[in-house]
């Protein structure tokens, strides 16, 4: 069954509702599903709740959701180089919930594994851990984390064929195959759509795990940070 959607903005038509919870991939500005987080700038949709490792830049990724004002949480592990986020928090206009990113990871694949709760040694003895159930195992502390749902999950893959099944690329790979498993519904834009099948042995997210696809626009790859060495001159 082809999976396949004229562009974004139909991939996410009927989708978006005022206060719903999304999970959307990434680190920084690498693998973030830009064209999907756009269709939800222009929805006008509020009260987000957003699930992500972090909140993009300023005027960038998620960051264009926070100048909008269409967030009023998030669940991240790190506030990064977002002035806007951070100052948001500061404000209490925002409400963070604040996660080790390993566990955070963990929490989504929790989530789309059925899995309601585990428990870990991150974060016992911290702010993290306060007003959660703890439990001794092997005479070592560890604190309860509850798995995440979203009504809504948001991905960018490399490749895609028209089933849903998806690939990444390099470090765009990061937290994408993970909030692909814990939406409800999974939306996922593509660089690239295969003509056939993917590969199975290429396959990252299997098509069971998408309901919707659309393929990217192509745009300027946009980094963060650019750290180059200094040019050397050979025989100088």
């Amino acid at each position: 069954m082809s999976k396949l959607c004229a562009n974004a903005e139909a991939a996410l038509a009927g989708v978006l509702t005022d206060g719903m919870t999304i999970a959307v991939g990434g680190f920084g500005l690498c693998g973030v599903p830009n064209d999907l987080i756009e269709v939800v700038r222009d929805s006008g949709v509020t009260g987000l709740t957003i699930v992500s490792n972090n909140m993009g830049v300023d005027g960038k990724g998620l960051g264009l959701l926070l100048e909008n004002r269409q967030v009023t949480k998030v669940i991240a592990s790190y506030v990064g180089e977002n002035k806007l986020f951070a100052q948001q928090y500061l404000d209490k206009v925002l409400d963070v919930e604040f996660s080790p990113q390993g566990t955070l990871a963990e929490r989504m694949r929790a989530g789309g594994a059925g899995i309601a709760a585990f428990y870990t040694r991150a974060g016992v003895g911290t702010p993290v851990a306060e007003g959660k159930p703890h439990a001794e195992f092997d005479g070592v502390p560890h604190v309860q984390e509850r798995a995440i749902v979203a009504d809504l999950a948001l991905v960018h893959a490399h490749t895609a064929d028209r089933a849903g099944n998806l690939s990444y690329r390099a470090a765009a790979r990061n937290f994408n195959p993970l909030v692909a498993t814990c939406g409800r519904v999974t939306v996922a834009e593509t660089e690239h759509l295969a003509e056939d099948f993917i590969d199975p042995g290429s396959v990252a997210t299997p098509g069971v795990y998408v309901d919707r696809l659309a393929v990217a626009r192509e745009r300027i790859k946009e980094i963060e940070k650019r750290t180059v060495r200094p040019r050397v001159t050979v025989g100088a």
